[in-house]
């Protein structure tokens, strides 16, 4: 199946997992798996949450931020990958002065 977020609709979320400011995503989801691009403002972040039924995989694609997973604090830049297992809680901030862009995949597990 291709998936083109060219033809998708942005859905602009505020507060997100009781975060700072708007994600911008754009998704596709089938029940089985959530698949995202999604764009943070600087300043803006995705609060702090638990993959219970889920892990997550993120691929930086521009801007930079920090990822902390479980109370480790990540660096995050264009071309780094970020895994959040199954049981793990995380948060990401946008701490740069560009909007902070990446492509994310969670799987039901």
């Amino acid at each position: 199946m291709l998936l083109d977020p060219s033809t998708m609709e942005t859905k602009v979320i505020p507060h997100f997992n009781g975060g700072e400011g708007e994600l911008h995503a754009k998704m596709f989801t089938d029940g089985m798996c959530k698949i995202l691009l999604g764009t943070l403002a600087p300043g803006s972040s995705i609060g702090l949450h638990t993959h219970d039924t889920t892990s997550e995989t993120i691929y930086i694609l521009r801007g930079t931020g920090t990822e902390i997973c479980d109370g480790q604090e990540e660096a995050l830049r264009p071309g780094v990958c970020h895994y959040c297992p199954k049981g793990s809680s995380h948060t990401m901030i946008n701490t740069g002065t560009e909007e902070l862009a990446f492509f994310a995949v969670v799987p039901v597990q």
